[in-house]
């Protein structure tokens, strides 16, 4: 039985680990021909071989996504291993938090360089191979701070808010020719950072413990879970769905705090 995404080829950035990792992975299982488009050679590596191991297709090709000659070299090399791309993960981010006035403008344009201009040059980088064949998906991984501001995060939530903008902008400028743009808005998620951050507490378990009890669920979520959620929007399952952006944490941006 053939696999959701059969048949598509699929650039995910920044999978060499978490949520990229599980989306290279499990659109791979989906019956996807995934590229691993990943600036650390060792992971992104691991991720492909780890694909490969178990029957899958999958192309490690290094690329540091801030850089549009990489971007461009890794969409042609992925034409070249697997064919035009129709699918596009934007998944490869940075947490950058600062105080405002203490952001220097180096902070404040490696945030950007990565949290929305990278996502840019990767989306308009494919949209030609897309627009040609007349149909395409993008998927950009958002975040919870895109709507909500959590003091001493900044600058991250003006690129993350700004991220939904370009996602809502080219859904609406390429949906009648065939190209459908969306965001997924994960909240706290189970990765390393997760955990290396607790681990900079005198008691890591009890900060996990305290992460947990913020949720309705009374845990976190995991990085499989925003994984299905790409498999769907990326799938044929998912026509009409456009310019719009699916938050994945747990129900806790709904919750009364007094």
């Amino acid at each position: 039985m053939p696999g959701r995404l059969a048949g598509k080829i699929a650039i995910v950035t920044g999978a060499g680990r978490g949520i990229g990792e599980a989306i290279a992975r499990i659109f791979a299982g989906e019956g996807a021909a995934v590229v691993v488009a990943e600036k650390e050679p060792r992971t992104g590596r691991a991720t492909a071989e780890a694909i490969t191991a178990v029957g899958g297709r999958a192309s490690f090709i290094e690329t540091d996504v801030t850089k549009p000659e990489e971007v461009a070299a890794m969409v042609a090399e992925t034409t070249r291993v697997f064919g035009p791309a129709s699918v596009l993960v934007n998944n490869a981010g940075t947490n950058v938090f600062h105080d405002p006035l203490e952001t220097s403008d180096a902070e404040w344009q490696r945030c950007f360089a990565l949290d929305l201009d990278a996502a840019w040059t990767c989306a308009r980088t494919v949209l030609p191979g897309m627009l040609e064949a007349g149909r395409g998906n993008i998927v950009n991984i958002a975040s919870c701070h895109s709507f909500k501001i959590i003091p001493r995060c900044f600058p991250y939530p003006v690129a993350k808010h700004a991220l939904l903008g370009l996602t809502r902008a080219l859904g609406i400028e390429y949906a009648a020719r065939g190209i459908r743009v969306n965001a997924i808005a994960p909240g706290y998620i189970e990765t390393q950072i997760a955990v290396d951050y607790w681990n900079t507490f005198p008691d890591p378990e009890a900060e996990r413990r305290r992460a947990y009890a913020l949720h309705p669920p009374g845990r976190i979520g995991r990085p499989d879970e925003v994984a299905w959620t790409a498999v769907f929007l990326a799938s044929d399952e998912a026509p009409f769905i456009n310019a719009e952006t699916i938050v994945i944490d747990g129900g806790r941006s709904v919750l009364y705090h007094d």
